[in-house]
């Protein structure tokens, strides 16, 4: 079975900072695209930022300049380094990702549990 385990959230100031990470385990073939999205609430789940496995990266608008997404392939984790925090990121941050395993070679989307980060002084 394929897991993805989000870790890093927590409590932070505004202007502080956060890294988040997203491990994934099991019988896998091939990892694709990884991202975050987050949901606040209140609000639709809206993509943060996704890098492709040849590191293409798309951010949202709002975090462009501020958020940083990264992945290390051979540890099949994805990470979201989070600067210059403002209260508006607060929301549950969940960290996706197409994978490909042998009973599944063509592949299907993968949803962590979620990790809250709340941005509070």
């Amino acid at each position: 079975q394929v897991q993805l385990l989000e870790s890093g959230g927590g409590l932070v100031r505004p202007g502080g900072s956060l890294r988040l990470s997203c491990a994934a385990s099991g019988s896998i073939f091939r990892i694709d695209t990884m991202g975050w999205y987050r949901q606040a609430p209140g609000k639709e789940r809206e993509l943060v930022a996704r890098i492709t496995s040849s590191s293409g990266t798309e951010y949202a608008d709002s975090v462009k300049g501020r958020f940083t997404v990264s992945r290390d392939n051979a540890k099949n984790t994805v990470y979201l380094q989070m600067n210059s925090l403002k209260p508006e990121d607060t929301a549950v941050y969940f960290c996706s990702a197409f994978i490909s395993t042998q009973t599944l070679y063509r592949g299907m989307n993968y949803w962590g549990k979620g990790t809250l980060v709340t941005v509070s002084s």
